[in-house]
């Protein structure tokens, strides 16, 4: 019996299983299996070469949005209104049979627009390329997921079933659990508040069903369902769990009433556009700006204005936006270098402000980083010496003792 007919095998199980107090345990342990199953599946082959080429491509830019969705709901229109990038599009599906890089130029920073082909159900078992198709999703800071506005509501759930499938999460956080390997002394579970969706029975089987018996150490700080567990364990694992953000766009809103479109624009995450009237683009580039949270920061050299013509780009998901991460994107001797810097912006609390690696920037702040003075040599004046060591005055001079007579 293959992965697949297990993993349809175990979800007829769950779905014939009545959900009550006293087959939560039962449930647990089919969950923890189904998600070894699925790991396992997209576990890439450890013999024989690839068979087919995946899609990515070279990363550029402050960030990277990809577009994915099923064929012909205009994702390659979308990538020519906002970036400009010729992409073929026509009245048939799957006209796009590539990945399509373009760049978006917005607010002084360069946004990677990724151009996926069209997936379908069962993308994530490889039907239609899916897996290559999604392997790209895992690279992005941000998903557009495209749907047409006069298609059912229920494409929605079939794209996110597909992409949870092969372990992307969206529009949600990482579960807030620790884990710690040990060698001995079994599993030690510690929760700062109280746990409503499992017990420590139930932690213990889903922890044994996966091998993780007896290496971890749990801490749990809020309260967690058994596949947030799981996901949580694979990533300690070295699995390939990812929490993107996604905004759903709506396209072909000119097809639609009124009433339908200002209840798509009340969705959360969501927004309604129309490529082929151009309606609403400047909101969706406001839209992927805000989501996407990226912070601009200007540059001051001593006694000269700040650069405002090329700022750097800092973000939470690359690195963080504090001065440690400014100094590290700007070069890696920087942070060794470091001895305080001026922040002149949002984030300070008079001007200039005197700040330390740990003060986190916003939006358009101004830093001028001061330098450690570095000493060449003992005496400061480099390896070879302009000057004697002779003291300049005579009173300086080191005065010998008498001689004995």
């Amino acid at each position: 019996m293959g992965i697949l007919e297990k993993i349809k095998e175990i979800e007829a199980e769950m779905a014939r299983t009545q959900k009550n107090k006293a087959t939560e345990y039962h449930l647990g342990q089919l969950k923890a299996r189904l998600a070894k199953l699925r790991t396992e599946l997209q576990a890439p082959a450890t013999k024989g070469g690839s068979g087919e080429a995946g899609f990515e491509v070279q990363k550029y830019g402050d960030g990277r949005v990809a577009l994915i969705g099923f064929p012909s709901v205009g994702k390659s229109s979308l990538l020519t209104e906002l970036t400009g990038t010729e992409s073929e599009a026509a009245a048939y599906e799957f006209t796009t049979l590539t990945c399509i890089p373009g760049v978006i130029h917005y607010n002084d920073s360069k946004i990677q627009l990724l151009d996926l082909p069209g997936i379908i159900e069962g993308a994530a078992e490889g039907k239609g390329r899916g897996r290559q198709v999604i392997a790209v999703c895992k690279s992005a800071d941000l998903l557009l997921m495209v749907l047409d506005a006069t298609k059912p509501l229920y494409h929605k759930q079939i794209l996110t079933r597909e992409l949870e499938a092969v372990g992307i999460r969206l529009n949600r956080a990482p579960p807030n659990i620790y884990f710690k390997k040990r060698k001995t002394g079994g599993i030690s579970i510690n929760s700062t508040v109280p746990l409503t969706h499992m017990d420590d029975k139930l932690i213990q089987r889903v922890l044994q069903v996966r091998a993780w018996g007896r290496v971890c150490v749990c801490m749990f700080r809020g309260g967690v369902h058994s596949n947030s567990l799981q996901s949580k364990g694979n990533k300690t694992k070295g699995g390939n769990r990812r929490y993107i953000k996604c905004l759903y766009v709506y396209n072909k809103v000119d097809m639609c009433s009124m009433e339908e479109v200002d209840e798509m624009a009340r969705w959360p995450n969501s927004i309604p556009i129309s490529c082929s009237m151009k309606l609403n683009m400047d909101g969706l580039l406001e839209r992927i700006w805000e989501m996407m949270a990226l912070v601009r920061v200007y540059t001051k050299k001593v006694g000269a204005k700040p650069d405002f013509a090329e700022p750097v780009v800092l973000t939470t998901d690359r690195g963080g936006t504090s001065l440690e991460a400014l100094c590290r994107q700007i070069h890696n001797s920087m942070v060794g270098q470091f001895k305080y810097a001026l922040v002149w912006g949002v984030s300070s609390k008079h001007y200039p402000q005197r700040c330390g690696l740990s003060h986190g920037l916003e939006d358009e702040d101004v830093v001028q980083i001061v330098k450690k003075k570095v000493n060449t040599g003992e005496d400061g004046r480099g390896r070879f010496k302009t000057t004697s060591d002779k003291p300049l005055r005579i009173a300086d001079r080191e005065k010998k003792p008498a001689l004995k007579t």
